[in-house]
Parts: C-alpha cells; sequence; structure tokens
C-alpha cells in the first residue's frame, strides 16, 4: 500500500514522542531531511515549507509556468507544507489549479489564513471560499491572519475542526508592534500553531513568544526568516565563515533558514520560492544538522559585526 507523505508523518508519531523524551523534536527520515513535530499531535513536518504571497499571478500561464516548476520540485524532494492566504491575491486560486494538475494534494499540508472582521459569519464565508479555490474538502491548518478579527474568528476555526474539516488553528503576525497582543492571546487560547517573524535580524520574537510557545505547546511557524529583505545586501559577497559549513551551510540563505529553525520552539518556516534555485537552495537547509546553541550565538556574533 503507497503510504501519501502525510500518512507517513503521522506513523512517525512514536519516534516524535521518543524524541521529545530526549530532549529534542527534530528527526531526520528516510531521506535525512530534518523534520520536527508537531507539539498537540506529534506529526512530523519537513523544516522546510512554502510561503507563497507571490503566487498570485492569475490565469497567466506564462507567469504560472516558473510557480509550477518550482511547486514539482519542493514536492519532488519531500516538500508538504504550503502556506498561502486569502490576501495573497489570487494565490489560493492559482495553488488549487497548480495541485490538481499535478496530483500531490495527498502529500501535501495546506495551511491558509481568514482575516475578515465582519463576525463569524465572514468567517464561515471566507473559509468556503478558501475550499473551493484550493479544490480541497480540507484545510491542515487555518489561521487568524496578522490577529485580524480574531475573537470572533477562533470559535468558528474550533467548530469547524470539530467537524474535522480543519485539522489544526492558530494564529500569525510578521511584526513587533502585533507582539504584546498576540502574547496575550498564546497565553488564554488552546492554539496548535502560531506564525511569527523571526531571523538573525529581527530577533524580538525569541525574547517572550517563542518560550512562550514552547511552554504552551503550540507549533512554530516562521516566517521573514530572511529577515525585512536587507539581509543579502549586509552580507554583500563575501563568502561565509568556514565555521558553517560544520552544520552543513552552503549558501547564506541556508546559514539563515538554519538560525531560525535552529531555535528549539521553532518548527519549520515557509521561505517563499518562485524558481527552481530558490527550492533546491532553501531545501539545503534541512539537511545535515541545525546549529547548537553555542553555534547560534556565534551566528548572531558573525551578523551583528558585520
Amino acid at each position: 500500500m503507497k503510504l501519501t507523505r502525510r500518512e507517513f508523518s503521522k506513523a512517525g508519531l512514536g519516534a516524535a514522542a521518543l524524541a521529545a523524551l530526549g530532549g529534542s523534536n527534530a528527526l531526520a527520515g528516510p531521506d535525512e531531511m530534518i523534520r520536527k513535530a508537531i507539539p498537540s499531535s506529534g506529526e512530523l513536518l519537513p523544516i522546510i515549507g512554502l510561503g507563497t504571497n507571490r503566487y498570485g499571478v492569475g490565469k497567466s500561464e506564462a507567469a504560472r509556468a516558473p510557480l509550477r516548476q518550482a511547486l514539482e520540485r519542493f514536492h519532488r524532494l519531500g516538500g508538504t507544507v504550503i502556506d498561502t492566504a486569502p490576501m495573497y491575491r489570487t494565490s489560493e486560486f492559482v495553488l488549487g489549479d497548480l495541485i490538481e494538475e499535478l496530483g500531490i494534494r495527498g502529500d501535501l499540508f495546506l495551511a491558509t489564513k481568514t482575516d475578515r472582521t465582519d463576525g463569524s459569519a465572514g468567517t464561515h464565508a471566507q473559509i468556503n471560499e478558501s475550499l473551493a479555490r484550493l479544490k480541497t474538502d480540507t484545510i491542515d491548518l487555518m489561521q487568524v491572519h496578522n490577529l485580524l478579527g480574531w475573537k470572533d474568528a477562533l470559535p468558528v476555526l474550533r467548530e469547524w475542526k470539530q467537524e474535522g474539516r480543519i485539522r489544526y488553528i492558530g494564529i500569525t503576525t510578521s511584526r513587533a508592534s502585533q507582539y504584546e497582543e498576540f502574547e496575550k492571546i498564546m497565553q488564554q487560547e488552546k492554539l496548535d500553531f502560531v506564525q511569527l517573524n523571526y531571523s538573525l535580524e529581527q530577533r524580538e520574537a525569541a525574547e517572550r513568544l517563542l518560550p512562550l510557545a514552547a511552554d504552551r505547546g503550540m507549533a512554530v511557524m516562521i516566517n521573514r526568516a530572511f529577515g525585512g529583505g536587507r539581509i543579502f545586501n549586509k552580507v554583500g559577497d563575501q563568502p561565509l565563515p568556514e565555521w558553517a559549513r560544520n552544520f552543513g551551510c552552503e549558501s547564506w540563505a541556508q546559514f539563515l533558514l538554519k538560525y531560525a529553525i535552529g531555535h528549539p520552539a521553532a518548527t519549520l518556516s515557509i521561505p517563499g520560492m518562485t524558481k527552481l534555485h530558490h527550492v533546491d537552495d532553501n531545501f539545503g537547509a534541512a539537511h545535515g544538522r541545525l546549529p547548537d546553541a553555542e553555534e547560534r550565538r556565534r551566528q548572531e556574533v558573525f551578523f551583528d559585526n558585520l
């Protein structure tokens, strides 16, 4: 019997539990890809997912072609988690078409978001629209986008989860100005996931949010692991420090991704990937090993001294 990647990940629950007892939730699968466990279930996910805020290209076949190639490579390399949102223009619609064309829905962990501020009826309607656009009957993870309408949305998400049409629920942010409210929601609500920005350039989440996620048993999806876009300009064309190869880095993208995902509370990161070489490069961060605490501090010192 052929298992989908999602079923394989579920089958790893026992291994994830053993890893947790050993003080680590990072595991390498048969292909040596690093996976981490969702704390609320033990389901394993590859530490590199796909962010799709640039997939809203409409119906143009010329614009869709490179995205189809990137998505096919992402799947072939073992990627499962795809994060999107209604706010990303036509991304849900484009992804629904591409996933159907490639025939890969059964292997994927689909995450999208709700951002309605017109009450529970609006949230119900938006989720139904997302299902239709993504051409699926269920969503693996539904998140409240940037906390928009969260008080009305979370009860709706729990209702859909109870019905089995949503598997996990969470909230998202990408800016430090929301951290105070984000922290309060994390403290008072039972969530499977939180999504937040964290990078060598933007480390504020490590002060309170990441430790809180660990304490509350919430998976953490990292966005903006490359910071605000200035990191690559800062490193320029200088070579990687030789010591970065000790934990498997072959590029600056891998250096940055391994730093973010190397935080003990982080579960995965979702860099945007619209080109084949982006997919190949970013997936290099899912192999080898992640930096330990001392190596991550060395990364911080190195970056701060650039």
